[in-house]
């Protein structure tokens, strides 16, 4: 499907659920939307996701794919549910009743799913065991580790009726997977994170943007030579015009599109930082935080450092582990997420919240050596390009 330019255009990230393991009153289990231009693409989908879309500005059918960061079920139970939102899904008719669904158009665009190994088994054996049918196809592509099979997808199920043949397993080379999904416009790289299980990063790139452009440098020789304006817009996509005498006016160059960096679960995202480096937006995880004389919770036996131990040993991080992921790879804003159930998300309305999630932000800003946003259901995140 051919994309439209986006870099007229802010990309907005909104977090449908920031909650790590369990959910509580105010966070819901993990799962963002990612808009680019007039198109949403997710990244998880954890239990109520589906719910969550239905609370925010995401439109369900603008949805075009689905990165799944590791296969936890905080960040992929609904999963099923969000695809039977976007593909019209169904549980059958009565016997002697004809179902549409049983006959999906296959040459219609799918819903892309991308994802680690086992990804395309939840699907396909969920799908099965709930008869559900659905009335477009999908595809999943799997991103398949060093020590993964090759060919192997750990179900001996067949295609589901709406299941594309078409689903790739692509292999890491060099330490990444380098553009599993790019256009004329953005680009999908990704690479592996430290975590229990095996767990992706992702790294969303827009290509090159049109550079800012001086009209005042241009317009003495356009209305000598009596050029219609239109050549302007020529001349902000970076391409030269010669005008009647001659004159040969050229653009500005283009400029780096905006990075976004989306963290799964991780005590160690090292593997990313190539990838992620100089990034407008860095989505970290902040499981666990040490907060004394702040969060009524804190243990007394508690310091920073068995905190971190015990928030490693999960395979999580802390606040600080996040800022200083952020100032190594030089990342212009962080926005933490993932957080424990103890850590409250109305703090946009409960003084007593605001403190707790004020000093997270502040652990990881110390490191960071800038302001750091804590995420919190339904906010979205705008990522306008550079001014400069």
């Amino acid at each position: 499907m051919q994309r439209l330019p986006i870099h007229s255009s802010s990309i907005g990230v909104t977090f449908l659920g920031t909650a790590s393991a369990m959910p509580s009153s105010t966070r819901n289990h993990s799962a963002l939307a990612l808009r680019l231009g007039s198109d949403v693409w997710l990244f998880d989908c954890g239990e109520a996701t589906q719910h969550q879309i239905q609370k925010s500005t995401v439109k369900m059918g603008k949805i075009e794919k689905i990165f799944i960061t590791h296969t936890h079920g905080d960040h992929i139970f609904g999963l099923l549910p969000v695809l039977a939102g976007c593909l019209n899904g169904a549980g059958g008719t009565a016997e002697g009743v004809d179902d549409p669904r049983t006959q999906v158009n296959l040459d219609e665009p799918p819903l892309e799913i991308y994802g680690p190994l086992g990804t395309r088994a939840y699907i396909r054996n969920g799908l099965k065991f709930t008869h559900t049918l659905f009335g477009r196809p999908f595809v999943v592509h799997e991103l398949r580790f060093l020590s993964d099979p090759d060919t192997r997808d750990y179900t001996e199920l067949p295609l589901h009726a709406a299941e594309l043949p078409s689903g790739r397993n692509i292999p890491q080379i060099d330490g990444v997977w380098a553009d599993v999904y790019k256009d004329e416009v953005v680009s999908v790289s990704a690479a592996p994170i430290m975590h229990s299980v095996p767990c992706v990063g992702y790294v969303v790139t827009e290509g090159p943007v049109p550079g800012k452009i001086d009209a005042k440098k241009y317009l003495p020789d356009i209305k000598r030579n009596k050029a219609p304006m239109s050549v302007m817009r020529t001349l902000q996509e970076g391409k030269s015009v010669e005008l009647a005498d001659g004159t040969v006016l050229q653009g500005p160059p283009r400029r780096n599109g905006r990075k976004i960096t989306i963290l799964g679960d991780t005590y160690d995202p090292s593997p990313v930082a190539p990838l992620a480096q100089d990034t407008d937006l860095l989505i970290h995880e902040a499981t666990n935080a040490h907060l004394p004389n702040v969060d009524p919770h804190t243990k007394e036996t508690d310091t920073y450092e068995t905190v971190q131990d015990r928030a490693i040993s999960r395979g999580h991080s802390t606040p600080q582990m996040a800022g200083l992921f952020a100032k190594r790879i030089g990342a212009k804003r962080l926005v933490l997420n993932h957080f424990s159930s103890r850590y409250p998300g109305d703090d946009h309305v409960e003084p007593s919240s605001k403190l707790i999630m004020d000093a997270i932000a502040n652990l990881a800003a110390a490191e960071y050596g800038d302001l750091v946003l804590c995420a919190r259901d339904l906010m979205t995140v705008e990522v306008t390009l550079p001014t400069s």
